[in-house]
């Protein structure tokens, strides 16, 4: 048995850690990049940055769909340009933080689910995700779900880490990954109405920018 943020595991079950526990748990520990200083949301612009924002191609008529909301580090750079922000994400802490931090916001939608399981009601101009899709198992079924969420001329934004590694290591625990092989990534977009109009790499990523 060991402890991880206060909860008791069995040995075999800190390598398999919950998605939710994990990302609750950085709420705990005030892991929150939204209020990071300059220079690690610098850092984290790694991942994505501002190349990121304007291959969306935002405007104040368009209705977005964050998937992996997190916090609000991206949130609040797109929410200003779009009508409307819908972001989802699967830990109810890191919802709760990012309604605190978005709170200047009257156009966000907040939504605690896992993506792979939630059933819309509407459809959206614009989809991104950076740094969510290693938490997906079935990678063609959330890129075919997203095709199926886009508006016809829709744009998707999808960030992918360059990393390989099985887990992420936490040093108390060890959270199961699903890396995400490029090629593959193509063949699922490729797969679907959509067509991927450019592809370019940051420090830590892959970034496709998709148009159906």
């Amino acid at each position: 048995m060991v402890c991880v943020g206060g909860l008791q595991f069995e040995l075999e079950e800190v390598f398999t850690l919950n998605v939710i526990t994990h990302y609750d748990k950085l709420i705990d520990d005030n892991n929150d990049p939204f209020r990071d200083p300059p220079p690690l949301r610098k850092y984290m612009d790694k991942w994505d940055g501002q190349v990121f924002i304007d291959s969306m191609r935002l405007s104040r008529t368009k209705k977005v769909l964050e998937i992996g909301i997190g916090t609000g580090r991206i949130a609040a750079k797109v929410a200003p340009l779009c009508v409307k922000l819908v972001g989802i994400d699967i830990s109810p802490k890191t919802i709760k933080r990012a309604k605190e931090n978005l709170s200047d916001f009257n156009n966000i939608e907040f939504v605690c689910a896992n993506f792979s399981d939630y059933v819309f009601d509407e459809t959206f101009d614009v989809i991104y995700s950076s740094l969510t899709m290693m938490h997906f198992e079935d990678k063609q079924q959330i890129i075919v779900k997203v095709n199926e969420l886009l508006n016809e001329n829709g744009i998707f934004c999808l960030s992918i880490d360059k990393n390989l590694n099985d887990y992420i290591d936490m040093s108390d625990y060890k959270l199961k990954i699903y890396p995400d092989n490029l090629d593959n990534i193509s063949k699922y977009i490729n797969l679907t109405e959509m067509n991927i109009i450019n592809q370019f790499e940051t420090d830590f990523a892959y970034i496709f920018i998709c148009m159906k």
